[in-house]
């Protein structure tokens, strides 16, 4: 199983590349931000450093957007990225929660995310690509040049197209009920659509705690720290609810039912472990959507996840032991996980 590590762009930026660089030292392979222009620096320029001050790890967002960029520009971004530093780039794509609605726009359509993602993993190949009636090429691009586009999604119409047009999957949260449910939709609709399953890798993203043992002070503190994972989470199931209903066949209800007490939510502390729109998340599903406890609880989490066909866990390290959970999964999780 790959590791990855998922960080905000906060300032100052060269904290967010020493961290990268503390979780390459403890066998993480792959390092993701999110991407929001306006909340967070732009992580592209900061991917460079982390490229920079990197040997081997893959860095990507998760995730961008086909609608704060234009699709060429996201593709030569990556591509100049990948000229320079070898194919060491992947592309999550999204909706753009965040990005779209603090500009006062509206997420982006699943037929424009197919689109996008068509043209960037393209043109980010060394391929033409269409843009609306003029077919453009890099010319400066290498042969051997790649860009695998990996796609979020939680609904039924998103976890398809993934399984149809997608490099990768990934799904923010760690439930395993959930996981087993959306993976195998990723899955059949690869199958479907003549792919061969296994070439879609799957990605789980979520906090992770580790604490010293697990008594209920420890517990307690632990999911005060990733609580705002579910309100993160609750967005997108708002979205869900919004368009199939709060109890539809087509969305199970252990994603749904915890956001009946959900009253709104502010974008100035999203992501944040302080976030006070997060009130509504029970701990139930804290523990159920996140990775909290002592390192056993952690490997034997995980475990489950890689049974579950899960390529690669990353760990959203937005909490007061940043640099504990990264040379905690070094020295003890990683290594226990993987032999």
């Amino acid at each position: 199983m790959d590791f990855g590590l998922v960080l905000q762009t906060d300032p100052p930026a060269s904290k967010v590349v020493e961290l990268m660089r503390r979780a390459e030292r403890n066998g993480f392979t792959y390092g993701w931000t999110f991407d929001s222009a306006v909340l967070w620096q732009e992580p592209f320029v900061i991917y460079s450093q982390i490229l920079a001050n990197t040997d081997t790890l893959t860095v990507g967002p998760m995730v961008t957007n086909p609608g704060t960029r234009t699709w060429e520009v996201t593709a030569s971004t990556f591509a100049t990225l990948n000229d320079m530093f070898g194919n060491r780039t992947v592309c999550g794509i999204g909706r753009g929660d965040s990005a779209m609605r603090v500009a006062g726009r509206t997420p982006n359509t699943l037929a424009r995310i197919s689109a996008a993602m068509k043209v960037i993993r393209a043109l980010g190949s060394g391929q033409e690509a269409d843009l609306g009636g003029t077919v453009v090429r890099f010319p400066w691009i290498k042969e051997d040049a790649q860009l695998p586009v990996w796609m979020a999604a939680y609904g039924p119409k998103a976890l398809k197209m993934t399984g149809e047009e997608a490099d990768g999957f990934i799904l923010q949260l760690a439930d395993l009920y959930l996981t087993e449910y959306m993976v195998k939709a990723v899955k059949d609709a690869a199958v479907a659509a003549g792919r061969d399953p296994s070439e879609v890798k799957i990605c789980v993203a979520a906090p992770a705690y580790v604490t010293d043992d697990d008594s209920p002070e420890a517990l307690a503190h632990a999911r005060e720290q990733c609580r705002w994972f579910g309100g993160m989470v609750g967005n997108h199931v708002a979205d869900l609810v919004s368009k199939y209903g709060a109890h539809s066949a087509a969305v199970p209800e252990e994603l749904t039912d915890y956001i009946k007490a959900r009253e709104g939510y502010d974008y100035s502390h999203h992501g944040r472990a302080d976030n006070p729109d997060t009130a509504f998340v029970p701990d139930e599903i804290v523990d159920r959507f996140c990775l909290i406890g002592p390192v056993e609880r952690h490997i034997e989490k995980l475990n489950a996840l890689r049974e579950l066909g899960v390529d690669q866990f990353a760990v959203y390290d937005m909490h007061d032991a940043r640099e504990k959970v990264i040379d905690a999964y070094g020295t003890t999780v990683i290594p226990a996980v993987n032999g």
